[in-house]
């Protein structure tokens, strides 16, 4: 039997109820009737609830491809949605550089995503910071104030304190805090430069970021610290901290960053940068004024380790 399309479901349905299944609706089967009642829900979430059991009409466990009646008791007891539990505590382990009672210093590793979000509402940098000093669920979002991304590793601060919050954001729009990166990119740079071009979401792909007319200021500076055959390493130093900066600016200059799966060359002809399985970009060095001392304060790390590996095979042993 054909969809009928004279329903609206009830304005009051939600996810979590026990109600009647609507006459209006016999004939179709009870994934169908679901839909209409649930049409916030995808019909795979429905689905996946009626596998699990937590569908029930009149008190038994259905069979999706039923068809109903009308006037069936629907009970649905739906977990709660992932936005539920994006701000829990996890146990994930940190890499902790330096702390006391206003800074966090980490070393991200690469597929740490920082914050919770459509995809990723659990096992983020957030959440490992609220499992590690609990205090930071009284601070908008635990303290972090800037962000690497998913598969950029290195460096981050983070405010344990509303006060260090506040003005370790100060710092950054004052662009008085200086961060650096080691970044890998194709092709050779003949000499160093800065790119001063703005920042907005790309035109077309609304996943992407781009250099555009109207967009955001941004300004990266490098330095080109190794020269590699048909590659680069360099020093990239941020004045601003828009999205993806280096990934769009180095790619904007026609040197995309080895390994970068959105801004990137989809093919090299070096086997070894095809094979590395992510940007290749780590923030080795951080410095800032302490929110309460107002005292210089800076790290370094290493090299990350894979990258280190990438330039050793690769024929250049650096170190920072």
């Amino acid at each position: 039997m054909n969809e009928p399309d004279d329903y609206s479901p009830a304005e009051e349905a939600v996810s979590s109820a026990t109600l009647r299944i609507p006459v209006a609706l016999a004939g179709l089967r009870l994934d169908q009737a679901l839909a209409r009642i649930f049409p916030e829900h995808s019909r795979s979430r429905l689905q996946g609830w009626l596998r699990d059991g937590r569908i029930h009409v009149d008190g038994g466990v259905p069979d999706a491809k039923r068809k109903v009646a009308g006037g069936e008791l629907l009970s649905v007891d739906a977990p709660p949605p992932p936005e539920a539990i994006a701000e829990l505590p996890e146990d994930i382990p940190l890499r902790v550089v330096f702390e006391d009672d206003c800074l966090l210093v980490i070393d991200k590793p690469a597929g740490l995503v920082v914050h919770p979000g459509s995809g990723n509402w659990s096992g983020t940098l957030l959440n490992a910071l609220l499992h590690h000093a609990p205090g930071l669920a009284a601070i908008p979002r635990a303290g972090i104030v800037h962000r690497l991304d998913k598969d950029t590793t290195g460096l981050m601060v983070v405010a344990k304190t509303l006060e260090a919050q506040t003005d370790l954001v100060r710092q950054l729009q004052a662009r008085s805090a200086s961060r650096h990166y080691h970044a890998l990119v194709h092709g050779v740079l003949e000499r160093d430069g800065t790119v001063d071009a703005p920042i907005g979401r790309h035109p077309t792909v609304r996943t992407r970021m781009a250099v555009v007319d109207g967009g955001r200021p941004a300004v990266t500076h490098y330095r080109v610290r190794a020269r590699l055959e048909r590659a680069s390493l360099v020093e990239c130093r941020l004045e601003t901290g828009r999205t993806h900066q280096i990934r769009v600016h180095m790619a904007h200059i026609g040197h995309p960053l080895v390994g970068d799966p959105v801004y990137g060359s989809k093919r090299s002809r070096n086997p070894l940068f095809e094979a590395f399985p992510r940007q290749a970009l780590h923030a080795f060095r951080l410095g800032l004024a302490h929110p309460r001392s107002g005292e210089a304060m800076s790290w370094v790390l290493p090299m990350a380790a894979d990258l280190a590996a990438l330039l050793r095979a690769s024929g250049v042993d650096f170190s920072s």
